[in-house]
C-alpha cells in the first residue's frame, strides 16, 4: 500500500484540506501523513517495507522476507473450497519462488552497493531458519494443500504438482538465498543498530517518526522511556514485596517470581495444551464483559493458536492476526510456545487482553467491519495507534476487574507496561546511542525480569524493526491522556462507550490526527 501512496502525493496536495470537515478531514490527514512517510521510505536506496508495512533496512532477516510469511500464509490463511482455490495455491507457490529470487537480488544490491547487511547474529539466526524451511518443504508447502483439498473433497492428486514446484523452483530460490547469506556472512559486523551504518542516523529518525507518529528525537524518546520505567517500577515494588520478594531490583524480583515452578507450565505437549486452554478461558471471560464499555462489538470471532513451530525460533512471543475482510476467516491470537518457561501463569492474562479483546482483535475487526470506512483506511496500519490501543486495552481489563480474582496477574500487568517502557530505552539505545545486543539484553533482563530467551528474542526483534518498539508505550500514553482530558472537560457527561467509539470508529490514524478527532467528539458532547 505504501508505494501507490507515495506516488499519489501530488494528487493529495491538489486537494484543499481547508474545505474538508469532520471525518473527511481526518481521513485526508491520515492518508496524507502516510503518503508523506511512504515517500521518505522509498527515497532510501536500501531496505524497504515488510509484510507489516514497517520500514525495515534488511530485506531478509529472522523476521522479514517471504520465507517467513508465505508458508504460514499458505497454511493458515489460503482457503481451499474448490479446484480454482487449489490451483491458486499452486500459483502462489510459483510466485513464492519468483519473490524469493527478487528478494535475493535486492539484498545483494544492498550489501554490495550500500554496505547494508544485518548484524552477524541476525544473519546466523536467519540462516538457521532458512535451512530449516529448505529441509522441510514437503511438510511446510505440500502437505497443507493435500490436507485442505482432502478436507474440501477437491479431487486430485495435488501433491505431485505442489511437490514439483516446492522441490524445483522454490528449493532453487531458497538455495540461492542461503548461498547469498553464507557468502556475505564473513562481512557482517556485530553492531546491533542501524545508526552505525551508512545514512543510518537519518534512516532511524524516519523510522522513529513512522512508528510513533510523533516528532520525538531519539534522545527525547530515550528520556521518556527512562522516566516511565522508574514510574512503573515504583508501582510493581509493593506487589512483589507482598509476595515475599523483597531483595534486589524490581527486575531481579520479577525474574525470581517468574522462575517459581508453581507458576510454570511443563515444557511438554501436555503443558502447551493446558496453557492454550487457559488462554481460551481468559478470552471467553473478557468477551463477556465487553458490552459494558463498548457500544459495538466485532462479529468476527478470535481463535487462540500456537505460532507454527517452523518459525517460532525467532517469531514474536505473541501477536494478533486480523480476520479476512469478507468475514470468512476469523481473527487469531498467536502465542509462541517454543519454550513455555517464558510464560509464567501470572504473565498471560495481560497478553490475552492485548492480543484479543479488548485489544488488537477488537480494534482491527471493528475497523474491517465498519460500513462507512474506505477500504484503504480499513487496512492501513499505524503502529503507535494500534499498539497503543492494545496496551490501553490491558489497562481497560484491569479497570473492569479482570485481575480481582487473580491478584498475581497485576504483577504481570505491571511487567507488561514495564517492558513496553523499557523497549523505548532499548530501541533508542540500540539505534541511536550505540548500545550492543548484549547490553540491550542485559538491560531487559535486569529491568523487566524477562527470561533470558525471551529477552534475546525481543532485543533481536528491535534490531531489524527500528523504532517499532517505541510505538507501544508512546501510543498508550497518548490515548490515556486523551481520555483523561476528555473526562476532565466533560465531567458527568463523559461516556466511556462514546469515547471508545470516537477512538475506534475512524480506523487507525496518526496520534495527532486522533487528538483532533477526540477533541471534536468532546466539543460535540458539550
Amino acid at each position: 500500500v505504501l508505494k501507490p501512496l507515495a506516488e499519489g502525493r501530488a494528487a493529495l496536495a491538489g486537494i484543499d484540506a481547508a474545505t474538508l470537515n469532520g471525518r473527511d478531514r481526518s481521513d485526508y490527514d491520515t492518508v496524507s501523513w502516510m503518503a508523506s512517510l511512504a515517500g521518505e521510505i522509498a527515497a532510501f536506496p536500501f531496505g524497504g517495507v515488510d509484510s507489516y508495512s514497517y520500514p525495515c533496512p534488511y530485506v531478509i532477516s529472522q523476521l522479514t522476507g517471504l520465507y517467513q510469511s508465505v508458508p504460514d500464509f499458505l497454511d493458515s490463511q489460503h482457503s481451499v473450497a474448490n479446484t480454482a482455490d487449489a490451483q491458486a495455491y499452486l500459483a502462489r507457490l510459483e510466485s513464492f519462488a519468483e519473490g524469493l529470487n527478487h528478494e535475493t537480488e535486492r539484498a545483494r544490491a544492498d550489501a554490495s552497493d550500500h554496505r547494508i547487511l544485518p548484524p552477524d547474529f541476525i544473519m546466523d539466526k536467519t540462516l538457521t531458519q532458512l535451512r530449516a524451511l529448505r529441509g522441510n518443504l514437503d511438510a511446510m508447502l505440500v502437505q497443507p494443500l493435500v490436507r485442505k483439498t482432502n478436507d474440501a473433497g477437491v479431487s486430485g492428486p495435488w501433491d505431485v504438482p505442489a511437490a514439483r514446484i516446492a522441490n524445483g523452483p522454490v528449493a532453487e530460490a531458497l538455495d540461492q538465498q542461503i548461498a547469498f547469506l553464507a557468502q556475505y556472512r564473513p562481512q557482517a559486523v556485530h553492531d546491533a543498530g542501524i545508526g552505525a551504518r551508512r545514512d543510518g542516523e537519518r534512516y532511524y529518525d524516519m523510522c522513529l517518526r513512522f512508528q510513533t507518529s510523533t516528532g520525538l528525537s531519539p534522545q527525547e524518546a530515550h528520556q521518556i522511556g527512562l522516566e516511565q520505567v522508574a514510574q512503573i517500577q515504583a508501582l510493581a515494588d509493593p506487589l512483589l514485596r507482598a509476595k515475599g520478594y523483597t531483595e534486589g531490583t524490581v527486575g531481579a524480583r520479577m525474574t525470581a517470581f517468574g522462575q517459581d515452578p508453581a507458576w510454570l507450565y511443563p515444557n511438554t505437549d501436555d503443558g502447551r495444551a493446558a496453557l492454550l486452554a487457559d488462554l481460551n478461558r481468559q478470552v471467553a471471560a473478557v468477551t463477556a464483559r465487553m458490552p459494558e464499555i463498548f457500544a459495538r462489538m466485532p462479529r468476527a470471532q478470535v481463535e487462540v493458536r500456537r505460532v507454527p513451530p517452523a518459525i517460532e525460533l525467532s517469531a514474536p512471543r505473541g501477536y494478533a492476526q486480523t480476520g479476512s475482510i469478507d468475514g470468512s476467516r476469523p481473527g487469531a491470537y498467536y502465542i509462541n510456545l517454543h519454550d513455555t518457561t517464558i510464560w509464567p501463569k501470572w504473565a498471560l492474562p495481560t497478553l490475552t487482553y492485548h492480543e484479543s479483546l479488548p485489544g488488537h482483535h477488537l480494534q482491527g475487526s471493528l475497523a474491517l467491519e465498519a460500513t462507512d470506512t474506505p477500504l484503504l483506511l480499513k487496512t492501513m496500519g499505524f503502529n503507535a495507534y494500534g499498539e497503543g490501543w492494545a496496551l490501553y486495552a490491558e489497562q481497560l481489563a484491569g479497570e473492569l476487574g479482570m485481575y480481582d480474582d487473580f491478584p498475581e496477574g497485576m504483577i504481570g500487568f505491571h511487567q507488561s507496561f514495564l517492558y513496553r517502557a523499557a523497549r523505548i530505552v532499548i530501541d533508542t539505545g540500540i539505534h541511536a546511542l550505540g548500545w550492543s545486543r548484549e547490553q540491550a539484553i542485559a538491560y531487559m533482563i535486569e529491568t523487566v525480569g524477562l527470561a533470558p530467551g525471551a529477552a534475546e528474542s525481543e532485543c533481536e526483534r528491535y534490531c531489524v524493526w527500528p523504532g517499532q518498539a517505541c510505538g507501544y508505550k508512546i501510543g498508550h500514553t497518548a490515548i490515556d491522556r486523551l481520555r483523561t482530558d476528555a473526562r476532565a472537560r466533560l465531567g458527568a457527561r463523559f461516556d466511556i462507550k462514546g469515547f471508545h467509539a470516537a477512538v475506534l470508529d475512524g480506523g487507525a490514524m496518526p496520534l495527532d490526527v486522533l487528538g483532533r478527532v477526540v477533541d471534536q467528539w468532546v466539543v460535540g458532547q458539550a
